[in-house]
């Protein structure tokens, strides 16, 4: 059995960076497959039971759920969870693979994610493993984040850069049963990690607007945040450019690299652009300080996984 609930956690914890599939824009529910139900990375899973139980056996270590731009299926995301339970365990001896969901509220500032803190209660009442903050601006509007996806119990960090959490109870019993735990036990582990060591919950950010540039080194800071990345066709556009090709203009290289740093000053892991990057060229990546990692194939895992001397089976 798994150490961890949280897959991706327990990989992190070892030193170990992850892999995922699952695109960040897509058609919840409606997009074209490939062949037996596997995933593409440009769209989010189709978010029925039966792929559910397909995807339980997936090599990636955890796969992402589009809906920033996607259906918001909450509906799809439940029967697609309780697939994944009932054909699980994974090769790896974890319930199911991790479930991480972009939410469709910007983190412009602390009012907007206040007023839409309703979207993270009820993906994480589904029994999620982490939800992306896209567009995080502010470090106010970051903490608010945060705040919404913990139970007010659980208190590491109120009063040293967030506030009491807002996440009410009775959701505990289902996410507590794709989880594989209490509703008791549930509470006390749906909590952001590394903030709470014990915690299960692995909060992202996304860095995309000019807007955020003020504030990238504090942003880091708020207790909760797991990983950042740079969003950059959104970065792009706010910076007046049109599209981007391979090599990046030099301002964007510079964004990234200082993301990058912030992360590292503030223990946040860090999720680099590698969407140019050939898969021979990956374990140069890892060594940079690469984590968190988007697999377009399963060759770009094998090849990352070798390097890094992976020993959890996929």
């Amino acid at each position: 059995m798994g150490v961890r609930i949280n897959r991706t956690i327990e990989l992190l914890e070892g030193g170990q960076p992850i892999y995922y599939v699952g695109g960040h824009t897509g058609l919840a529910g409606t997009f074209h497959r490939r062949p037996k139900g596997s995933l593409t990375t440009s769209h989010t899973p189709v978010l029925t039971y039966e792929q559910g139980q397909t995807d339980a056996g997936h090599w990636a270590d955890y796969i992402n759920v589009g809906f920033e731009h996607g259906a918001f299926n909450v509906a799809g995301l439940d029967d697609y969870l309780h697939g994944m339970v009932d054909a699980g365990p994974t090769r790896s001896g974890h319930r199911t693979p991790t479930i991480i969901v972009e939410a469709p509220v910007n983190g412009i500032s602390r009012a907007v994610v206040e007023a839409n803190a309703w979207q993270c209660q009820q993906l994480l009442a589904r029994g999620v493993h982490g939800i992306i903050l896209c567009k995080a601006n502010t470090p106010d509007a970051v903490a608010a984040f945060v705040e919404a996806c913990r139970y007010p119990i659980n208190r590491l960090g109120v009063g040293a850069g967030l506030g009491t959490g807002m996440r009410g109870i009775a959701s505990e019993d289902s996410a507590g049963h794709v989880w594989g735990v209490d509703a008791g036990t549930y509470i006390e582990k749906a909590d952001p990690w590394p903030l709470n060591p014990d915690g299960e919950l692995f909060l992202g950010i996304k860095i995309e607007s000019k807007a955020a540039l003020p504030y990238v080194e504090e942003i880091m800071q708020v207790p909760g945040v797991g990983f950042a990345e740079v969003g950059p066709g959104d970065m792009a556009l706010t910076l007046g450019i049109r599209s981007l090709s391979n090599p990046w203009p030099q301002e964007m290289v510079e964004i990234e690299q200082r993301v990058k740093e912030a992360c590292a000053a503030s223990g946040v892991y860090f999720h680099p652009f590698t969407g140019y990057v050939a898969p021979a060229d990956f374990p140069a990546w890892i060594d940079g300080g690469a984590m968190v990692i988007t697999a377009p194939d399963q060759e770009i895992a094998r090849i990352g996984r070798a390097h890094s001397g992976r020993k959890m089976p996929v």
